[in-house]
């Protein structure tokens, strides 16, 4: 019999404020919290679910369970990988256009041993002005032995005058590959906006099924009269985009997996760093830059060399206009 995917516990009910709140928020955000003279939290049009489990059938990944409720939701997976054609793509969307005030969005993937899983948005995440209240978006990525699993989610945008909270929670079993990616924009730099944001704080923390940490990042940004708590050294450095790739596994020794990250952009002229992830258990890099072709240019490059050492095999031409 192949293994299915592991479960929530089926006493969750996915509509209960116990499911979709963000729980424990950051003094930044909670300071925010106020019942809005809009939609409030909990509106059958402000909690967007999606709860997706993939498991192995007759021989390629299928998606086996599959919830959403508006304004998330997937279309079917697509298998459009000539060389590995058992792998699943999925598109995650928002009916919604973007993130508004009082938006309780979560996500949940739950990736069964052996499963092969491309996860990307269908375009950037755009987060709007809010005069109350916040909005927030929790991501939990579970990934059994043998599982191999990508997340790359287009930039975030924060619009001026929004308030943000993004928690993601990355469970890797020992045997699992996990490689992802986040972007973080200063605003919306057409239009002039850079850091004018009222708050954004992310959380990303990776641990395997017994608790053991891998990797925690922990992001503040609260711009407000004074620019450089944003813009200084440590942070931004002055840089209109802030990325980060993770690529958690025990396929390649950790240091040959950091190399592999560093090869692919040595010599670009790019502001990155690599480090090694504790246990062997992979590596990881982080990139400042102006440019949101030259910072997506060279994630994709980070990607596609990693993912060469780890399986192989190149990686498909993207499938996105």
């Amino acid at each position: 019999m192949t293994p299915t995917p592991s479960r929530p516990a089926a006493t969750v009910d996915r509509l209960d404020a116990a499911h979709w709140a963000a729980g424990h928020l950051p003094a930044e955000v909670a300071g925010l919290a106020a019942r809005p003279d809009t939609l409030a939290p909990g509106s059958p049009a402000k909690v967007g679910v999606l709860d997706l489990a993939f498991a192995v059938r007759g021989g390629r990944t299928e998606l086996v369970e599959r919830y959403q409720k508006t304004p998330l939701q997937i279309m079917r997976p697509l298998w459009i990988d000539p060389l590995r054609p058992d792998a699943a793509h999925v598109y995650l969307m928002a009916t919604g256009g973007g993130i508004a005030q009082a938006d309780r969005y979560r996500i949940d993937v739950r990736c069964g041993p052996g499963t092969r899983v491309h996860l990307t948005t269908q375009a950037a995440t755009k987060v709007f002005r809010m005069e109350q209240d916040y909005a927030s978006q929790l991501v939990h990525l579970t990934a059994d032995d043998g599982a191999y699993l990508e997340y790359l989610p287009d930039p975030l945008i924060p619009f001026a005058g929004s308030r943000f909270h993004q928690r993601t929670t990355v469970t890797a079993a020992p045997g699992a590959t996990v490689v992802l990616a986040e972007t973080l924009t200063a605003g919306r730099l057409a239009r002039g906006e850079r850091h004018d944001y009222r708050v954004l704080t992310t959380d990303l923390e990776i641990t395997r099924p017994d608790g053991t940490p891998l990797a925690v990042d922990t992001l503040r940004l609260t711009p407000g009269a004074d620019r450089a708590a944003v813009t200084g050294p440590a942070v931004l450095a002055g840089h209109d985009h802030l990325a980060t790739l993770y690529a958690v596994s025990g396929l390649r020794p950790a240091a040959e997996i950091a190399d592999t990250l560093y090869r692919a952009l040595d010599g670009t002229g790019l502001r990155y760093g690599v480090s090694t992830l504790p246990e062997d258990s992979g590596a990881w890099l982080r990139l400042l830059e102006d440019s949101p072709v030259r910072t997506a240019a060279a994630l994709d490059a980070a990607w596609r060399a990693v993912r060469l050492l780890l399986t192989g095999l190149p990686a498909p031409a993207p499938r996105k206009t």
